[in-house]
């Protein structure tokens, strides 16, 4: 196939400040001392799908709206150092940011600042088209402004994929992503019944994957209609923080599914991108290498 890109990330791009807490949730007092510090550091979901691609050998590029602000020089520098294209729509809002808490058994509680956008943000229609047109495939993250790009990408024949986080399988928010997408990923943890939501997803949208993490417990896969359980994987370190471990999974399922592999081989390959993650603390940009994946999922 004659592209340019394998994967279109829209999206989730922004600057997260990371605060360690001793716990979870965090009881009310006047003051707390931090360790090790407070940080503030590039990475949302969609920086952090593009650099695990990136880092498994597959061309990226990604396209979002950014302020013209420190938070948004920052995430232009992360994509900078690591090569990553990235086509920055200006925003006058600012760039999205969010405060991350993390308590020492690596769980994480964000903060995002809803001011960072407007009802009318859109990303260029044109634009969209042609990048499109270059890619193999388009992950777009459900961060407002994609929504109305969903049916210009479906127009433009390629191939999609979203994650829906933490939906509660109700808020209608959601819907258009998760009726859209061809690959649906999803967090299990507000999800009362797993099963039901995948395969309402898959019944009502166009998905032929979808899949539902659910942490230590692994996976939910439903393809083909059979829904799989995927075990969990082993992180190959003690577990510090799980930010970014959905976005692994992600990654790296979309590396093997682009490779061929069937969709409950692609999921293993996720499993252990997103283990990787755990290990790795959310102030460190430091996805699972594309020989580390093959020799942890072959292990």
């Amino acid at each position: 196939m004659s592209t340019e890109t394998d994967v279109l990330v829209l999206g989730g791009a922004g600057v997260d400040t990371v605060v360690h807490v001793p716990e979870l949730p965090l009881p009310f007092a006047d003051s707390y001392m931090i360790r090790p510090g407070i940080q503030t550091r590039a990475g949302q979901t969609g920086d952090f799908v593009a650099l695990g691609l990136h880092a498994l050998g597959r061309r990226v590029h990604h396209l979002d709206l950014l302020g013209d602000d420190v938070e948004g020089g920052l995430v232009r520098a992360l994509h900078a150092e690591r090569g990553i294209p990235l086509t920055a729509i200006p925003q006058p809002a600012g760039t999205k940011r969010a405060v991350n808490l993390v308590d020492p058994l690596g769980r994480r509680l964000s903060l995002y600042d809803d001011t960072r956008s407007a009802p009318d943000d859109r990303l260029p229609e044109s634009l969209v088209r042609e990048l499109a047109a270059a890619s193999r495939h388009a992950h777009v993250c459900i961060t407002h402004p994609c929504a109305s790009a969903l049916p210009v990408l479906r127009e433009c024949g390629v191939t999609l994929s979203t994650d829906l986080h933490d939906w509660d399988g109700v808020n209608p928010y959601h819907e258009p992503f998760a009726y859209t997408s061809d690959i649906v990923f999803l967090s299990a943890i507000r999800l009362a019944d797993p099963e039901a939501v995948l395969r309402r997803i898959a019944e009502r949208g166009r998905a032929s994957v979808v899949v539902a993490t659910a942490g230590a417990e692994g996976a939910h896969l439903l393809v083909d209609g059979a829904l799989h359980h995927i075990p969990p994987t082993a992180p190959p370190a003690p577990v510090v923080d799980s930010n970014g471990a959905g976005d692994a999974f992600a990654a790296g399922f979309l590396h093997a599914w682009l490779s061929g592999e069937p969709a409950l081989r692609a999921a293993h390959h996720g499993a252990v991108a997103g283990a990787h993650a755990c290990t790795v603390p959310s102030t460190a940009h430091a996805p699972i290498t594309r020989e580390q994946l093959l020799q942890r999922v072959e292990a």
